[in-house]
């Protein structure tokens, strides 16, 4: 409960009215803390043991990673990072990865494509998230994918934003992954070129972003990046982000090939990992106030990783049982 109601003292109020007992907000926040912080010891351990990095001693005593609800046939893995008050450092990144099966099922014909698009379903999610640098969010990434066998999965894809520090760090796990630029973010970005080019509201932005969206999704990356570069850019005031954009679509037209990837089953959108941060993170650990300090924000992120991966009874099990 500690971990699912908003804060401990509404917690212990669900606690009080499901058993007919009581429990102190206190109390309860001791012993959720407690088991999170066992969670990120064998969690940080085992991540260190997949990637080679546990020191010969200690090997030895990390429980071994276990493979729970493979995916043999197709897989995506998205990435993204949201914010949380720690106290005394301010406001902090987590980072979060999810792992999904992918379901397909045939799609609606277009009028504009011989081959119709496959209906993409991502069904049994599992989460890693914590306070962690790119470097470590590669090692946790990575222990996900033992957990969910993705070594043996037929086909696997990476949606993500864009943003360099996942597409390293996923090129590096997974070499064979297809990368994806999430199709949201390329779509908003073309749109705010259209404005800073042309204004807020005017037709002619209408007009330009409707035309290069559409090249977009049917696939025509390079018309979208030859209309990007003609733009009068010495005389558009915006900031360097958008500025950037003709250079982001020309390094991502790979990962921008949106019409293959709908027609062969492949996911375009990285709304897991987005939503990932507001059920995994943000429901519970993003407030207002004091904040979290970092030792038990990383705990509760520990266990909630957990929870949501439907993994809280046999983790549970699993650490009740171990010698340490």
């Amino acid at each position: 409960m500690g971990l699912q109601a908003k804060s401990f003292d509404l917690a212990a109020e669900a606690y009080s009215e499901a058993v007919g007992g009581s429990m102190s907000s206190d109390s309860l926040q001791r012993v959720t803390e407690k088991w999170g912080k066992a969670v990120e010891v064998r969690r940080k351990a085992q991540a260190e043991q997949v990637y080679g990095d546990a020191e010969p001693e200690k090997a030895e005593s990390v429980p071994p990673v276990s493979v729970i609800t493979p995916i043999t046939e197709q897989a995506n893995i998205s990435t993204d990072g949201g914010m949380i008050l720690l106290r005394q450092e301010g406001w902090k990144e987590v980072k979060l990865c999810v792992i999904s099966e992918v379901h397909l099922k045939p799609g609606e014909p277009d009028a504009s494509e011989s081959t119709p698009d496959l209906r993409v379903t991502l069904k049994q999610h599992s989460y890693q998230a914590g306070l962690w640098d790119a470097d470590e969010m590669g090692q946790h990434q990575y222990l996900e994918g033992i957990r969910r066998g993705l070594d043996g999965c037929r086909r696997l894809s990476s949606v993500n934003d864009g943003a360099v520090w996942i597409e390293r760090i996923t090129a590096t796990n997974y070499p064979l992954a297809v990368q994806i630029t999430d199709w949201g973010h390329a779509n908003e970005r073309l749109w705010n070129v259209a404005k800073a080019a042309f204004g807020e509201g005017t037709a002619r932005t209408q007009q330009w972003a409707e035309t290069y969206v559409d090249q977009l999704w049917y696939g025509r990356v390079e018309n979208v990046v030859s209309a990007l570069h003609a733009l009068d850019w010495e005389h558009i005031t915006c900031t360097d982000n958008i500025r950037s954009s003709p250079g982001y679509f020309e390094l991502r037209q790979a990962k921008m090939d949106y019409a293959r990837f709908r027609q062969q089953g492949i996911p375009i959108g990285s709304g897991t990992a987005e939503s990932g941060i507001n059920t995994v993170v943000h429901h519970r650990m993003k407030r207002q106030g004091r904040g979290w300090n970092r030792e038990n924000g990383q705990a509760m992120l520990a266990a909630l990783s957990e929870l949501h991966s439907h993994r809280f009874e046999s983790t549970w099990r699993a650490i009740l049982a171990s010698p340490n």
